[in-house]
């Protein structure tokens, strides 16, 4: 064959091998869309069993107790096989955070919406208390989940990292707080100010639903707000350094 049959020959053979692997780029390009939607679909169906996980969880958790809920009770409630909870959560620690790490983030959310622009100390109490009232009164699950959350914090073998979201929760109360005090108070004084906000509703609703069986708590709570802000005033006032009281509640509590 000569050289000039062997370049034809050749320079065929690219030409063919070119066609070839363009046809394949193109059957690619067209598979794209329907590998990607495949994916999709997928994507959408682990995120919702993972959701049913968290779901199911709540109310199992709201019902037994942290300590006393069982994995094999949350799949079956979830509808979805033991094995399956393992492709989604390593273990109950696991989920006993990412629940917790819900229920405070949003609460938080709530919080932060309802206070924004707020620039007196009395207004954002109200707020406040507002929020955690409108809150608990639509997600009576999360308030116990809430409570059992902070109760476990007392114990000495509690669930690792379940503080995380407790202690995020009271900085942004703090940040909050911290926004409408004229004076710059020490950390440690903030931080008590913020407990007491905090705690003083979510105290008020622990009891009230154990002795009030017959009455609207949210209701109650609500006729009550006036009162626990202007206590509440009086107790930043009094918590605050000598000096500071008066400029801390913006003005003086009356």
């Amino acid at each position: 064959m000569s050289v000039t049959n062997r370049q034809v020959v050749t320079d065929s053979c690219v030409s063919c091998d070119g066609v070839v692997e363009l046809e394949k780029a193109r059957q690619v390009i067209a598979q794209a869309p329907r590998v990607q939607k495949k994916r999709g679909r997928q994507q959408r169906r682990v995120s919702a069993t993972r959701q049913k996980l968290l779901d199911a969880a709540r109310a199992v958790f709201t019902e037994r107790g942290l300590d006393l809920a069982r994995i094999d009770e949350i799949a079956e409630r979830a509808d979805v096989g033991k094995g399956t909870f393992y492709n989604h959560f390593s273990s109950k620690e696991e989920l006993v955070n990412e629940v917790i790490r819900s229920v405070m983030g949003d609460l938080a959310a709530v919080l932060e919406k309802r206070c924004k622009g707020i620039t007196e100390l009395k207004g954002l109490l109200d707020a406040m208390i507002s929020a955690h009232i409108d809150f608990f009164c639509k997600r009576w699950e999360d308030f116990v989940l809430y409570f059992q959350g902070r109760s476990d914090l007392t114990l000495g073998q509690s669930y690792s990292g379940i503080e995380t979201p407790f202690i995020d929760y009271l900085q942004r109360v703090e940040a909050l707080l911290a926004g409408v005090i004229k004076h710059r108070l020490p950390q440690p004084v903030l931080r008590r100010i913020a407990c007491a906000v905090v705690g003083f509703v979510s105290g008020y609703y622990s009891f009230a639903v154990i002795t009030s069986s017959d009455e609207n708590v949210d209701e109650v709570f609500n006729s009550l707000r006036g009162a626990i802000v202007a206590s509440l005033a009086r107790f930043i006032q009094e918590a605050a350094p000598a000096g500071e009281s008066n400029g801390a509640t913006g003005g003086g509590v009356p």
